[in-house]
């Protein structure tokens, strides 16, 4: 079995940047996920962001996930297939912020979730230009692409994990695919249960400790021209202790035009259609928000037949 990626980002600044470059330009290709240390961002502040989040967790939200989730999939109250072992919120940064909004967030909480947002957007674009220059686009133009109107869109979801006494029952996280961009994520270091499913195989994200997991998104396989690949990841329920995870999603603006980059496309041999579609970003995420649990392919047949349509 190969190895997970795991990219040393200091070997970008000398001698082994030529080699480093090729290891993430075959995780972009092959496994749509990579495994980021020595990124930046200080792990004091990383330490800071875990523990104020579980306690959020004890503290805000874990009465109200074993009244409205655990004991509902607990005594099959509900479909399982159709529910997620999760307890989840949602923080807006960009183009406004909501977390001033956010009721139950203390103030500290608030201040180190904003520092944090601020350092993982930054990477985001530093990792957006590694891209461009792996695939052979022009410097920018991912973020560009990106830009809409009004800018990108950038969040976070918030989730925990819980300890399930019976994971055979319920997932986690349900399998799919991301739809935005590029996603960072920040997860526990001792609760695994991250996997993402490589030739017909389910293989484990490492847990290791203060590292930023890297995954592509839809519209990032749609530039590329399917160069790089969103893949199909899921959560599995562990019996023990209490996961951890903080994934940041820098996406495009609600009104970006999406499309394979021209570049790209010129490269294609003689008879090869371009299979993916044109369309705006907004128009994708109403079509996914019914759809996320399902295949990506009938996803771009449907924004390709609704091109063809306009």
């Amino acid at each position: 079995m190969e190895n997970f990626p795991i990219i040393n980002m200091e070997k970008l600044n000398g001698e082994e940047r030529g080699a480093t470059v090729e290891i993430i330009k075959d995780a972009c290709e092959n496994w749509g996920f990579f495994e980021l240390v020595n990124h930046g961002i200080p792990h004091e502040l990383m330490d800071r962001v875990e523990r104020l989040t579980k306690e959020h967790y004890k503290k805000c939200l874990e009465d109200k996930f074993k009244e409205l989730v655990a004991s509902k999939v607990l005594e099959r109250e509900v479909n399982t297939e159709d529910m997620d072992w999760e307890s989840t919120f949602f923080l807006r940064h960009l183009p406004v912020s909501n977390i001033s909004q956010i009721s139950d967030l203390d103030d500290e909480y608030r201040k180190v979730m904003k520092e944090f947002a601020a350092q993982l957007e930054k990477l985001a674009e530093e990792l957006l230009d590694l891209l461009c220059d792996n695939v052979g686009l022009e410097k920018g133009y991912l973020k560009k692409a990106f830009n809409g109107s009004k800018g990108p869109n950038f969040g976070t979801k918030v989730s925990n994990y819980p300890p399930c006494p019976n994971p055979d029952l319920v997932k986690g996280l349900r399998a799919h695919t991301d739809a935005g961009g590029i996603i960072l994520l920040f997860q526990d270091d001792k609760v695994s249960g991250l996997q993402l499913l490589k030739d017909g195989n389910w293989v484990d994200v490492p847990p290791i400790r203060h590292s930023i997991v890297i995954n592509l998104g839809d519209q990032l396989e749609v530039i590329t021209n399917g160069k790089y690949k969103s893949m199909l990841h899921r959560v599995i329920a562990q019996t023990d202790g209490n996961r951890m995870s903080i994934a940041s999603f820098y996406n495009p603006g609600s009104d970006a035009v999406i499309y394979p980059a021209p570049e790209l496309t010129m490269e294609m041999k003689e008879g090869e259609q371009v299979v993916y579609p044109k369309f705006i970003f907004d128009d994708y995420m109403k079509l996914y928000a019914g759809l996320k649990f399902q295949a990506k392919e009938p996803r771009f047949e449907a924004m390709k037949a609704m091109e063809q349509d306009s």
